[in-house]
């Protein structure tokens, strides 16, 4: 276990989140801040209410969210932006499925029969490329 230098709490040192718990972060990072009930009103198949309280709080293990409280009430924030939390799911999943290789990702996002690239899109992925080229990376 971890613990949250800001919090004093432990954290599971995990970055792997259930599809309960993706779906609780979505609607964090949707609304910038979250209740229980909220979430309740929201989720998917009608999670009882110790259902919702204890992902929440294993998000917070996580150190996915954080709490204020406010008039009686628990409102959960995220405590990292939205596009690092998206980098850290990336990075798992590149070091499990890819074996560490950026190469690896692109050529399969690239491969598969959906992806379906802008002009745009692939412009800004040739630049890309061209700065690592440029880098030495």
């Amino acid at each position: 276990m971890c613990v949250n230098i800001l919090t004093g709490k432990h954290m599971r040192p995990t970055n792997y989140l259930s599809k309960r718990e993706q779906e609780i972060m979505e609607l964090v990072y949707e609304r910038g801040h979250l209740t229980s009930n909220e979430a309740m009103e929201h989720l998917s198949g009608e999670p009882s209410n110790s259902t919702v309280r204890t992902l929440l709080r294993i998000l917070e293990e996580k150190g996915q969210l954080m709490h204020e409280e406010r008039e009686g009430k628990f409102f959960y924030l995220p405590v990292v932006p939205r596009t690092s939390a998206a980098k850290q799911a990336l990075e798992g999943v590149m070091k499990t499925f890819f074996r560490g290789s950026v190469g690896d990702v692109v050529a399969a996002l690239l491969d598969d029969e959906h992806a379906h690239l802008s002009v745009d899109e692939i412009d800004r992925l040739q630049k890309l490329i061209d700065q690592a080229r440029e880098e030495g990376n």
